[in-house]
């Protein structure tokens, strides 16, 4: 039984690598677990994704954006290095993300993709953006 559980194990491993080795772009391994490439903003200068689905992807600088929907703005910043563990449909352990709320800019825990929804969860903060607000990935100011 040992050895079969030794290799279902290395089954998963190769397919996980094999994923991986076909997403050429962060932006491929977003569209490959359904969510938008938008949730990450262009310039990505490089990434590395685990078996384990950690992702971690690196811009040259600082980057914030905003993203307006249904006539509201709402800002974002990236760390120059920053990720989290991508699953079909939801990002968690988020790290090096953050949105501003009022006066202070709050870091992003989970992205979960709920039909046309993506839910962003901070702390005890959720909110709902429409999929369709994240269809292409915004540039850094």
């Amino acid at each position: 039984m040992a050895a079969a559980q030794h290799l279902l194990a290395a089954v998963i491993a190769v397919a996980a690598i094999v994923h991986a080795a076909s997403a050429t772009t962060v932006y491929d391994v977003l569209r490959q677990n359904n969510l938008p490439q938008g949730l990450v903003p262009q310039g990505v200068q490089s990434y590395t994704l685990q078996p384990n689905g950690h992702l971690e992807a690196m811009l040259p600088a600082l980057c914030d954006f905003s993203v307006t929907v249904a006539g509201k703005q709402f800002k974002f910043r990236f760390a120059t290095s920053f990720g989290g563990t991508v699953q079909a449909g939801s990002i968690h352990d988020v790290y090096g993300v953050s949105f501003q709320a009022e006066y202070a800019w709050i870091g992003i825990r989970q992205v979960d993709r709920n039909g046309d929804q993506l839910i962003f969860q901070a702390q005890n903060i959720k909110q709902a953006f429409p999929v369709s607000g994240f269809a292409a990935s915004p540039r850094c100011s």
